[in-house]
Formats: C-alpha cells, structure tokens, sequence
C-alpha cells in the first residue's frame, strides 16, 4: 500500500508580536473573498475607531450575571475611561465581532477590540487588566507567566458554566 504525501502548506501569516499561537489574515492577498474582508474591515475600522476615538472596545455578553459585573467592575477600575464597551448580541457588537474573524452569533468569549488587533478569552482579560488602574497591570504581567493553554482552560470552564452560576439578566437585555 502507498503512502502518498500531504500536500505542502504555505506558512501562515502571524501579525507582528503575535506569536504563532493566534493567526492574523493577511492583509495582501489576490484572493476576492479576503479583499471583501480587507475591505469590510476598513469599513468597520471607520466606523468605529477612526472619528477620534481610538480606545478599544471590550464586547461582552448583555445578558450574563457574570459578564455585567464584569462590566461594572471595569468602569469602576478605569478612571481615564480607556476603554470602551459593547455588547456582543448589539448590531455593533456583531460587527465588531466579524471584524475580529469571528461569528457574529458567537457569545463565547469577551472579545477586547483594538484598532490593529483582537484578544479572546483569557488573553481579552489581560489585556483588558493593563488598561485599568494600578494595580491591575502589573497583576496581568504576573497572570501572563501562567502558560496560555492553563489560563484558557480555567477561562472556558468559567465561560461555559457562568449561566448556570452567575444566571442571566431578567430582561434578556444589556443592563449597562
């Protein structure tokens, strides 16, 4: 029996300081489909960052218990007001969250949304906590000595079971 070669895959393309652990699109591309996407993102970006404000945009669940106090608890630790929020399920967070390379219907993770690049899960956290007020920075320096498979993981087992710990809001609707 022959055994036949896989065919050659081109390396991806990682934006810079990335890492090979989450991939970028690239940018430069014959392909009609990722120019729709090139372009649509400069759409978004437009939208969203080039009016003057540039701070990032930290999506999140409207309806979770856990991800509102989360909200609540950012405001209060962020007296510069450095970033800003939307909520996954609005029109703008779906938009935001497309942009980011991910489904518009997907409420899995808190998405932080920066001009150049998006962080989910437990790198969202931290890249949320270095924007906030002292002493929350240099506990995300800390917390990133922690190898990115554990602080996902304990991050997905959170995620997966907040409704059932936190529940849901009452009016099925963004509280902030």
């Amino acid at each position: 029996m022959a055994v036949l070669p896989l065919p050659a895959r081109s390396p991806p393309v990682v934006a810079a300081g990335m890492g090979p652990k989450r991939l970028a699109l690239p940018t430069t591309t014959t392909s009609l489909a990722a120019k729709a996407v090139v372009d649509w993102v400069k759409v978004t970006d437009a939208e969203y960052f080039n009016n003057g404000d540039s701070r990032p945009i930290m999506l999140f669940d409207g309806v979770c218990n856990l991800c509102n106090g989360g909200v609540r608890f950012v405001r209060e630790n962020d007296r510069h007001r450095r970033i800003r929020f939307e909520a996954l399920q609005s029109e703008p967070g779906r938009k935001l969250l497309r942009r980011s390379g991910r489904s518009p219907d997907d409420i899995s993770s808190v998405v932080l949304v920066e001009q150049d690049r998006s962080y989910i899960k437990s790198e969202a956290v931290l890249k949320i906590m270095e924007y906030l007020d002292l002493p929350f920075p240099q506990l995300a320096l800390l917390l990133k000595m922690v190898p990115l498979l554990m602080r996902d993981f304990a991050y997905d087992n959170v995620a997966n079971n907040r409704y059932m710990i936190f529940g849901r809001s009452e009016s099925e609707s963004c509280e902030i």
